[in-house]
């Protein structure tokens, strides 16, 4: 049996700009792109802080500073709304126990403040 976790999250990114006339997905910074570990056309899940929206998407490299969401999505959020970007892993029970999610955390600007590695903790 495998359980799903949370692999990455970029917390509190600032939308820079959405274009539903773009092909769909997510642009975002290649630098926080990094710090996640988030690949190009990997799938993730947005969840708007501001008004409460959720949708999955893919990933594409943007500019510096840039969290620009495409597509129909760009219908649900809009320019300055904080919004969450996680991706998730299905885990066989052994591998568990040596997994650690990958927090980063950004300012307002989309700068990276913190960027840590999370264990998974036994309750």
């Amino acid at each position: 049996m495998l359980r799903t976790f949370l692999r990455a999250k970029i917390h509190r990114a600032a939308v820079t700009s959405a274009d539903r006339d773009y092909e769909g997905s997510i642009s975002i910074d290649r630098a926080l792109c990094r710090a996640a570990g988030l690949l190009e056309f990997e799938q993730v899940d947005v969840y708007d802080i501001s008004n409460g929206a959720r949708f999955t998407t893919y990933v594409i490299y943007g500019e510096p500073g840039q969290i620009q969401i495409n597509g129909a999505a760009a219908l649900l959020t809009q320019p300055g709304n904080r919004i969450i970007i996680a991706a998730y892993t299905a885990l066989a029970p052994e591998e568990i126990a040596a997994h650690q999610a990958d927090i980063v955390l950004v300012n307002e600007k989309n700068q990276i403040v913190s960027a840590k590695r999370a264990p998974v903790r036994t309750p």
